[in-house]
């Protein structure tokens, strides 16, 4: 349910805007879509998991707040992130 630490480094490498980037908000928001949707996944076999869903539902406002902030401060980088990540339709 969780993700490794590979799968992370390999995020960050992805979609860091510069080397040693850990915290901007496009390397938050493609380690929290991961985490969505390995949790999306669990739901399908636990339907009735009602504790990880409110974790769930906390990582969904988490990446929301984020997204907000990124098109807030600049367009251009939130649409590329939300193609990139494949978030809106």
């Amino acid at each position: 349910m969780s993700i490794t630490a590979e799968r992370k480094a390999e995020l960050i490498k992805e979609f860091a805007t510069k080397a040693g980037d850990t915290g901007s908000p496009e390397v938050q928001i493609a380690i929290l879509s991961e985490r969505i949707t390995n949790l999306t996944g669990h739901f399908k076999d636990h339907k009735k998991d009602v504790h990880s869903r409110r974790g769930l539902l906390s990582l969904v406002s988490k990446r929301r707040r984020l997204l907000d902030y990124l098109r807030k401060n600049s367009e251009e980088r939130y649409q590329d992130t939300i193609k990139r990540l494949g978030i809106r339709k």
